[in-house]
């Protein structure tokens, strides 16, 4: 009996051990990755000289809000039409990815025709080709159609994504195919289905497929500053270059541009939080 209490104790003091160091990790951890984001919006309330100094200083010597508010401050400049622009593009690439991504991820998971496999291997094969080799093609497009400049050409070529049919195709197998058959049964149409039984089933994986798409889109930057020439068009992240100069850079601006570009992003992943890690963990990982 004592033997039996003494390992006890033993485990127990070990779990607790176990338990403080993987906080301590993980505290540790945290720290170090909200460093970026700390300095990034100290320096948006320091002046354009001490953001420049040689020896850099930590909290703002001289705080400010001229990278804010001031002649060349990110509310006084192009910034919210860069916000509105971004917001548009972001919100339309999201909602296109979740509804094509959708049905050809339950197409693929779903129905069975000649050349299935084949076809699923070939998107996903594009995942495997960098974004850099698709600009001239995806530009010489755009001009033929027209759509350089304008909403059509930052949103239509990325309203789907071969990651996306992958993650919807996984998480809809995981879905018992009992239930479908027991609606086709009631009379329920394959689209029925899918509206009316996958999609509400598969909640977690459209919430991770949103908050994705929607930061990738948010943060791009290669695409539209190719597309987005003007500066009517241009998007948070292209906007944000014009605070750099040959010989200058407004580092101030810059950083209050890029809270100005991360807090959304913040926002929106901890509301769909709960949503994105279910999704991610159970899901994703079933085929």
């Amino acid at each position: 009996m004592a033997y039996q209490v003494g390992v006890h104790r033993v485990v127990g003091r070990w779990e607790v051990t176990r338990r403080t160091v993987f906080y301590v990790i993980l505290v540790g951890y945290s720290i170090i990755t909200a460093i970026p984001f700390l300095w990034a919006l100290s320096t948006s309330f320091k002046t354009e000289a001490e953001a420049s100094r040689f020896i850099p200083t930590g909290l703002p010597v001289h705080p400010t809000l001229s990278a804010w508010n001031g002649p060349n401050g990110v509310f006084s400049a192009d910034f919210p039409h860069y916000f509105f622009n971004s917001a548009v593009v972001a919100v339309i690439v999201t909602v296109g990815n979740l509804l094509f991504d959708s049905l050809a991820g339950y197409a693929f998971a779903r129905m069975r025709f000649p050349g299935r496999n084949v076809l699923f291997f070939m998107v996903l094969g594009t995942m495997m080709v960098p974004v850099a080799m698709t600009l001239v093609p995806v530009f010489v497009i755009l001009t033929k159609l027209g759509w350089i400049n304008t909403y059509q050409g930052l949103t239509v070529p990325f309203m789907v994504s071969a990651f996306g049919i992958f993650l919807m195709r996984q998480f809809f197998q995981s879905i018992p195919i009992e239930i479908e058959e027991a609606a086709r049964i009631d009379g329920l149409s394959r689209f029925g289905m899918y509206w009316r039984l996958a999609l509400p089933l598969s909640r977690p994986a459209l919430a991770t497929l949103a908050v994705l798409t929607f930061q990738g889109s948010w943060d791009s930057f290669m695409m539209p500053s190719f597309i987005a020439s003007s500066n009517s068009m241009a998007t948070l992240p292209v906007g944000l270059q014009r605070f750099s100069f040959q010989y200058l850079t407004l580092w101030p601006q810059v950083m209050a541009g890029s809270m100005v570009v991360i807090i959304p992003i913040l926002i929106i992943y901890i509301f769909a939080q709960r949503f994105f890690v279910e999704g991610m963990s159970s899901g994703a990982v079933k085929g």
